[in-house]
């Protein structure tokens, strides 16, 4: 498992700041010019990554070619109910165009019934076939729509399928990063986990209070702006 603890300490260099980030554009109206300067933005900054969805991942991967930046894509998006069998071919075929990072959603109806052995199956099939191609994985869990013990449960078996990062939010569900739930997460999975806070980071004080609940990975399409702010 990769190893994605929280030991980022935050600083004002925007190059360290940069390297915990996903630039993300999922928006579904986004056009391929969108994702281009996104992408370039990426470049000139050194993200970690750029988080597109899957039909733009051959075209972020072009873009970002001959950087450090990974090319991020979503499987099950944004609800996580397809099936295993389907998120299992979404990842192959992602990882075919270029991407190294796959944001999964887990199946949070099947989390919410109590069905642990569906979740594990389901995040174990995505973790197999993104490990055997040297992609990672972070398993989205919809925190909004979890109790707390449903999000530590959620951890733990992301944590026992071989994920390499939890994340709280698609951004697409009813809230989205909240430090309590980082702390909770942190909690959870002790430090050789990552841990991604995602939805609704905005400025550079949501970072910041991200980070010192334990997030090693942040997921915002505010980046620029933020690494701006970590100068002025």
């Amino acid at each position: 498992m990769v190893k994605c603890g929280s030991s980022f300490t935050f600083n004002s260099l925007p190059v360290d700041l940069a390297a915990i980030i996903d630039h993300t554009i999922l928006k579904p109206e986004s056009t391929a010019a969108d994702v281009q300067r996104v992408c370039k933005e990426a470049g000139a900054h050194l993200f970690a990554s750029v988080c597109v969805n899957p039909c733009w991942v051959a075209l972020a991967a072009f873009e970002l070619r001959g950087t450090t930046v990974k090319v991020c894509t979503v499987v099950g998006f944004p609800l996580g109910a397809n099936t295993t069998e389907t998120k299992i071919a979404e990842t192959a075929s992602a990882i075919r165009a270029g991407a190294l990072e796959i944001d999964m959603v887990m199946n949070i109806g099947a989390m919410r019934s109590g069905d642990e052995v569906t979740v594990r199956n389901d995040i174990r099939g995505v973790v197999e076939v993104a490990h055997r191609n040297g992609a990672l994985v972070k398993v989205i869990l919809e925190t909004a729509l979890l109790t707390d013990d449903q999000k530590v449960a959620a951890c733990h078996i992301a944590q026992q399928a071989g994920a390499d990062f939890v994340k709280t939010s698609t951004g697409f569900g009813p809230g989205g990063a909240t430090a309590a739930d980082i702390r909770l997460m942190r909690d959870a999975v002790g430090a050789g986990m990552g841990v991604k806070a995602s939805g609704g980071i905005r400025t550079l004080e949501d970072l910041r209070n991200m980070v010192a609940a334990g997030a090693s990975r942040i997921g915002c399409s505010a980046s620029v702006a933020i690494v701006k702010a970590a100068t002025a």
